[in-house]
């Protein structure tokens, strides 16, 4: 079950700051979000250790480390039950080309976001990995031409 949260409108103006610039002071934040640095710290542990904050990154440019090739690949297995699904999974957690992954309806079970450095390191990953992995029955891979949008924020 997904927790809810209930938060004020301080507790909203601290997400949107920090998802702009997750760098700040919190000196700074509290300044942009008009309480001072203490209870502002104090909220904002407070969103960690609930879980809304799940962590800080730096958003790097993949193509600027030669990362090229940017696929979406749909799988679909030949069982669907809760321990193929699991065990599927737990598999894409291991392979370092899908960046993010998710279980979906409709014609396939998993749609993986995969990050690869050319065409001939998706195709291995493709053929000698995925399609070889137990249980996988389909594997369509759409190749992108151009990422026209990339905002990753939650829009609050």
């Amino acid at each position: 079950m997904v927790f809810r949260a209930d938060l004020d409108a301080i507790d909203m103006k601290i997400l949107r700051e920090l998802q702009r610039e997750g760098r700040i002071t919190n000196v700074e934040l509290s300044e942009r979000v008009g309480i001072s640095a203490p209870p502002c710290l104090r909220r904002v542990r407070k969103l960690e250790e609930a879980g809304i904050i799940r962590g800080y990154r730096a958003l790097i440019n993949a193509q600027a480390l030669g990362y090229d090739l940017v696929a979406f690949t749909m799988v679909g297995l030949i069982h669907q039950s809760d321990g193929n699904l699991k065990e599927f999974a737990a598999m894409t957690t291991t392979w370092p080309i899908v960046r993010a992954a998710w279980m979906v309806s409709g014609e396939s079970d998993f749609l993986l976001h995969c990050v690869a450095k050319d065409l001939s390191s998706f195709q291995d990953f493709v053929v000698d990995t995925l399609t070889a992995a137990p249980n996988v029955d389909t594997v369509r891979t759409m190749l992108t031409i151009r990422q026209i949008k990339d905002e990753g924020e939650v829009a609050i």
